[in-house]
């Protein structure tokens, strides 16, 4: 399996041929997605032919970048001009919309080749990853096991070699928990660094779109090609990457992040932080605290579904029509007395930066559950756990809108994988990917692939 940085390289010196390449994602996605069930729809022959005119430019010299003939895959809550998106519920099963969202449009401006709609947790509306119109995305490492969500197809997609990268969402955590399950890397950016216009909303003020790959270079590729096509004057310093990390300050927010951990996950997060603590200036335990803010969440959440609760509420999946019926009922003055909270939660939060420069938790408390548990709780007992086990230690920097890495950090007995979470202060991505990129090259988690 290549990763984005290698087939990159080959393909911008002639050494690698778009066309080969995507033909061989679109072998593997024929071969395993049956079993896998990441892909929703594949556009095998749209991609066919970007990769033909992807190869053709390169040929002649005309080279647009990192991303050109790289193939790669659409979570599908993404707007694609003349192809279905679906959100994995039957609202939208046969929805086509007429234009690209503007990440598909910057996509295809940068030369990718889109191989398709990525399967995903109904709306977006969960983590487990196994509520789906099209049937629960499984595990690389564990067919049996879910992926997480809901960016689940784009986890395992990306895990099996389904395609070279792909990009998620994550509003919560959605990008984040799964790439831990799946042991890939996910990057939940600065808030608004990527556009959202033509991506189905789960919670307007938190929904962050973002890259899912098989490395931290690769996300910070994948990322500054995106913010590169923006026109955004945001500085572009991925290219300090490989910069050293010596100088840096990193706390460790025990209290609630490090809580009740499984055994083995714990102790792949204590040998990363021994890791760590050999990189950087120090490491030091810090307090952090950031609350849920479920009112803002539930009137955005219910604002975007009311009608169709109110005109077709049986072509939700059983489990996502409680709980957005949960969400209605919400008062303006609620609502804004949770905002202003939030603001205080957010400056108070941001006080941290004056000791550390980033802050390092597991990023899911567990491995990957198997399907069957989950399937076997009831509409009230999923949500809960969810919240207890796979959203705890993500979206408290959500709500923050700090951006947050999840990098793989081991795994334990049974072969799943561990991810560790690099998240810091508004607009210091790069920060947080030097980090990342510097535990990543120190050790070798990255370089496993799942058996097939």
């Amino acid at each position: 399996m290549f990763t984005l940085t290698e087939a990159a390289e080959q393909i911008r010196t002639r050494k690698l041929s778009p066309l080969e390449l995507t033909r061989a994602c679109l072998a593997r996605i024929e071969r395993l997605n049956p079993v896998l069930n990441a892909f929703i729809t594949i556009t095998a022959e749209s991609a066919l032919e970007q990769a033909r005119q992807g190869e053709a430019e390169v040929m002649a010299d005309h080279w647009r970048g990192p991303l050109h003939g790289i193939p790669i895959g659409l979570k599908d809550l993404l707007d694609t001009a003349g192809v279905r998106i679906t959100a994995a519920s039957n609202q939208f099963r046969d929805r086509v919309p007429a234009e690209d969202a503007e990440l598909v449009r910057q996509l295809k401006q940068a030369g990718a080749v889109l191989v398709g709609k990525l399967n995903l947790h109904e709306f977006a509306f969960g983590v487990s990853g196994i509520v789906s119109a099209f049937g629960p995305v499984k595990n690389p490492w564990g067919l049996e096991r879910i992926t997480g969500g809901s960016s689940s197809g784009s986890a395992a997609a990306v895990a099996a070699g389904l395609c070279i990268a792909a990009i998620g969402t994550d509003t919560a955590g959605s990008i984040r928990c799964p790439s831990a399950l799946c042991g890939t890397v996910g990057l939940r950016p600065s808030a608004g660094l990527l556009s959202c216009k033509g991506v189905v909303p789960l919670s307007t003020s938190f929904d962050t779109v973002g890259p899912m790959t098989r490395t931290v270079r690769d996300a910070a590729l994948l990322l500054g090609a995106l913010v590169a096509e923006t026109g955004s004057s945001v500085p572009n310093d991925w290219a300090a990457l490989d910069d050293s990390v010596a100088e840096l300050r990193v706390g460790v927010p025990r209290k609630g992040f490090y809580d009740d951990l499984q055994p083995e996950v714990a102790a792949c997060v204590e040998e990363a932080l021994a890791v760590i603590e050999t990189l950087v200036a120090h490491v030091a335990d810090v307090e952090l605290e950031a609350g849920g803010h479920r009112t803002i969440f539930n009137a955005e959440i219910y604002e975007y579904h009311e009608a169709m609760v109110t005109k077709t509420p049986e072509l939700y999946q059983p489990h996502t029509l409680p709980r957005v019926l949960r969400c209605a009922g919400i008062s303006a003055t609620d609502y804004i007395r949770d905002w202003r909270s939030l603001a205080g939660e957010r400056n108070k939060a941001e006080e941290l930066f004056k000791q550390v420069d980033v802050v390092v938790t597991p990023t899911v408390p567990v491995a990957a559950p198997r399907i069957s548990e989950l399937e076997a709780l009831g509409i009230n007992e999923l949500r809960p756990f969810e919240t207890k086990y796979l959203l705890r230690n993500t979206s408290p920097f959500s709500v923050l809108f700090w951006p947050s890495v999840s990098v793989p950090c081991g795994f334990q007995r049974e072969g799943l994988p561990v991810g560790l979470q690099i998240s810091g202060k508004p607009g210091a991505d790069a920060t947080v990917l030097r980090l990342a990129h510097a535990y990543e090259h120190a050790t070798k988690w990255h370089k496993r692939v799942p058996s097939e």
